[in-house]
């Protein structure tokens, strides 16, 4: 759906290409659309956000209501569009990409085939049950289903230790919202790589700290982190790495050389802190691919506490999937469970450091 008739028409040319993909109808706004899906079944559909009339993010939340389906948004890469995406992906969207502006080379092509396909074969069964507490209202939180905890002392240093390594992609906004809030909001600083573009990981950031207790920010170059800090490495042409110098926890960004497929990428996060692998609780969410996999492979095996999210409640079994055929998870829960697992595998981690420290 795309009130851009050069737009549909590339679409149409793009899924054409690709033999698992047919498309069965297109539309220029949103009263067209209903109108065609009350008639036609289809197994997903791409959504623009800006629209005549009804704008893209109404009617994805009407459409969730009323008949849910995997939706991929299109979205301009400009700053509202991606705080729109964002409240899209929140609200029940499988993938959001940015629309693109000039060149329609092959990779452009085969990576919207793949997402577009990998959207069509997820169950809406997955997704519907938590769009509909916050469709109203874009920066609604979700429910708070964590203990209370103490006031954080502001930006205390974390000197104790433990870590939280998170990493996720497809159905990741949604997952990490809910993760998030079962975290302590006075525990050990949280780091996250989730595969976004990198406008809408400022939007996102920006969400979540308005959401949540804890201070949730993009990593940023030789910053120390702290207790209740929540770092998402940011879209920057680089990699996100964590360090452990001086008592402390640091983000440091290193080039993107030899190209990844996906920077930055959950391996290369979860890869550098093997070395301090028994101070860290790692979880793999939702996601497309195995990036993630072989990290949580080599952080399980030096000593850390992995967490693989369960096919039933991922969006996109991939990333867990990989991981678990290789031995990498050592709990698989439910992503309402992951949160708790998680803060209760950090405590253990801080009693057991302050007990090293005091013999």
């Amino acid at each position: 759906m795309d009130d851009s008739r050069v737009m549909r028409a590339w679409l149409r040319a793009v899924f054409s290409s690709d033999d698992r993909l047919e498309v069965v109808g297109e539309a220029c706004d949103a009263i067209e659309a209903r109108d065609f899906l009350k008639a036609n079944p289809a197994d997903v559909l791409t959504l623009d956000i800006e629209m005549p009339g009804m704008s893209g993010l109404d009617f994805l939340t009407r459409l969730m209501r009323a008949r849910p389906m995997p939706v991929v948004m299109m979205s301009s890469l400009t700053a509202a569009g991606s705080d729109a995406a964002i409240q899209a992906l929140s609200r029940g969207a499988i993938d959001c990409m940015v629309k693109p502006s000039k060149a329609y080379g092959e990779e452009l092509t085969n990576d919207i085939c793949e997402r577009v396909y990998h959207a069509a074969c997820t169950r809406p069964s997955q997704f519907n049950t938590r769009i509909h507490a916050s469709s109203s209202d874009p920066t609604a939180s979700v429910s708070q289903t964590a203990p209370p905890a103490a006031p954080f002392n502001n930006a205390e240093p974390c000197h104790l230790g433990p870590i939280i390594l998170l990493g996720a992609s497809t159905g990741g906004v949604t997952a990490l919202e809910t993760v998030i809030p079962s975290l302590d909001p006075n525990g050990p600083p949280v780091v996250i790589v989730q595969h976004m573009p990198g406008n809408f990981l400022v939007s996102f950031s920006e969400r979540l700290n308005r959401q949540f207790k804890q201070r949730v920010f993009l990593a940023t170059e030789g910053r120390a982190l702290c207790r209740g800090d929540v770092v998402l490495a940011p879209g920057n042409q680089q990699h996100t790495e964590v360090e452990r110098r001086g008592g402390h926890w640091y983000c440091r960004f290193v080039p993107n050389d030899p190209p990844a497929l996906h920077c930055p990428a959950v391996d290369v996060m979860f890869m550098s802190a093997v070395d301090n692998a028994r101070l860290a609780t790692v979880g793999l969410l939702t996601g497309l691919g195995r990036d993630g996999a072989d990290g949580l492979l080599q952080l399980s095996q030096a000593g850390a506490s992995t967490f693989g999210q369960d096919e039933d409640t991922c969006v996109v079994y991939g990333m867990p999937r990989a991981a678990k055929a290789i031995g990498a998870v050592q709990q698989e829960l439910p992503l309402d469970k992951i949160g708790h697992a998680m803060r209760e595998s950090a405590a253990q981690n801080r009693r057991a450091t302050k007990y090293k420290d005091r013999v």
